[in-house]
């Protein structure tokens, strides 16, 4: 299971859903807040991902703060696929 292709491939759903523009390209250090998703498409991208994934890194793991850029974002749900 590839979770950066798949995360990535959320990102673009939510953001057609949504009718927002994410930034091309998303890189390992793009902050979140700037890649062109809001704050209720990021509730969504989650709950695309646990969908998809079947797992919620933020219910499942103790997440002491929100991770701020693509690469922190990514490595918390490698880490609970890898816990899976």
């Amino acid at each position: 299971m590839n979770i950066e292709h798949q995360i990535r491939h959320a990102m673009h759903q939510v953001a057609e859903l949504n009718d927002c523009q994410l930034i091309e390209p998303i890189e390992a250090d793009t902050l979140l807040l700037e890649c062109g998703l809001d704050s209720l498409s990021y509730a969504m991208l989650v709950a695309q991902l646990e969908e998809d994934l079947g797992f919620d890194p933020f219910t499942d793991l103790v997440i002491d703060t929100y991770p701020s850029s693509f690469a922190e974002f990514l490595a918390i749900y490698q880490l609970c696929a890898d816990k899976q």
